[in-house]
């Protein structure tokens, strides 16, 4: 059984003997007639050349075929096999893998488990940051959370560069913030999921120690740790609460041109087979440069794994239309400071998005005009309806 990568080359390069060093290089290391007594065993193991095409832009696509049989199962041994070595050998960008359906982990959770846990099941959820970042202490964080969860908040997240640090330990935060959520649930039935960050030098470790803490979500970075530590986690029988995977580094792996993978690749096929539950990744009207056929790409692979979408980086109230005539409802809307910078305060915020599943007609951007004064009018005001 093989699997399939489309290697793109920049208009100079020769793609045929590209893609043959390629094919050899990553797998047999070396072939010629010299090893012809071993030719039965060998072959088995060395890629194969596939299509190779030229694109109007003048660039090369070449498709190689690797043999499952050198690899674990895993992304690691998969990232080295297709790219390791060569990814030192000059331009050259991953542009698409075709896995087997089975290849890697399955979500232990992913839509239909987080839909299950918050019983929710006919519109997008919305999930918030706290904001500002760093600076809090943990009792302020459960102040936060107060606020938005009582105003209707679905998820919160911490922010990924938030670390457990003196300030704020996340031991602390997590008990802080554990007494509100009981208090939630207490008060309303509702539950409101926390993805606390999993940091240190041995996540898997800290990530046992939270869930025993209560808990009932994790954040992790999964490409700044590494798709192994990942794995980990979403393979550990203990760990049985959604996994965030935040995709902080994919940048330095995919904004080159030439060089390195697609943000598809990274953010969309190899996360929908790491066993995460949501996948994080900017929107493409967000505030960060995203393509939006890139966007599509890692929606529609994440969905075919049952994985969260979590387009963020710029989602506020005015772009809900937008928002639902790309996803539909099984997505999550991550607003940082879309929520914690309303004009009004955070709870406002969440109201806003609220409202603005209410009144939204997809692709139909809200007319300041005709809106009536409240949250969702505040928030356009602001932030605008693009």
């Amino acid at each position: 059984m093989f699997l399939e990568v489309d290697y793109q080359f920049t208009p100079e390069i020769d793609p045929n003997r590209q893609a043959k060093i390629i094919a050899i290089g990553q797998t047999a290391g070396t072939w010629d007639t010299s090893f012809s007594h071993r030719e039965t065993t060998l072959k088995s193991h060395l890629a194969e050349v596939g299509n190779i095409r030229t694109e109007a832009t003048g660039h090369h696509i070449a498709t190689i075929h690797f043999p499952l049989a050198n690899i674990e199962n895993d992304i690691p041994s998969l990232l080295t096999m297709i790219f390791g070595k060569y990814s030192m050998a000059g331009p050259a960008k991953v542009i698409a893998v075709r896995l087997p359906e089975n290849y890697g982990k399955k979500p232990k959770l992913g839509i239909t488990g987080i839909r299950q846990h918050l019983k929710i099941y006919d519109r997008p959820l919305i999930m918030a940051i706290f904001k500002p970042a760093l600076g809090l202490t943990a009792e302020d964080h459960a102040a936060i959370l107060k606020e938005v969860a009582f105003a209707g908040l679905d998820i919160i997240k911490d922010d990924e560069i938030m670390g457990d640090i003196e300030t704020a330990p996340t031991l602390q935060r997590l008990k802080a913030c554990r007494q509100i959520l009981d208090q939630l649930k207490q008060q309303t039935g509702r539950t409101v999921l926390y993805a606390t960050n999993v940091t240190g030098p041995n996540p898997l470790d800290m990530a046992k120690r939270l869930v025993q803490e209560g808990a009932n979500a994790l954040l992790f970075n999964a490409l700044t740790y590494g798709f192994s530590a990942l794995e980990q986690l979403t393979s550990d029988p203990e760990i049985n609460v959604p996994i965030f995977a935040h995709p902080a580094l994919a940048g330095a792996l995919c904004a080159a041109p030439d060089h390195g993978f697609a943000y598809s690749v990274i953010l969309g096929t190899f996360m929908a087979h790491s066993g995460t539950d949501a996948v994080l990744y900017p929107a493409h009207y967000g505030n960060l440069p995203f393509q939006a056929t890139e966007e599509q790409k890692i929606r529609d692979f994440l969905r075919q794994k049952n994985v969260f979408p979590v387009p963020s980086a710029g989602i506020h109230p005015g772009i809900v239309p937008k928002v639902l005539a790309d996803y539909g409802n099984d997505v999550i809307l991550n607003a940082g400071t879309g929520i914690m910078d309303h004009p009004d305060n955070p709870a406002s915020g969440v109201q806003a998005f609220f409202e603005a599943l209410e009144k939204t007609t997809p692709n139909q951007p809200f007319d300041l005009e005709t809106l009536p004064a409240g949250p969702l009018r505040r928030a356009v005001e602001k932030w605008g309806n693009q």
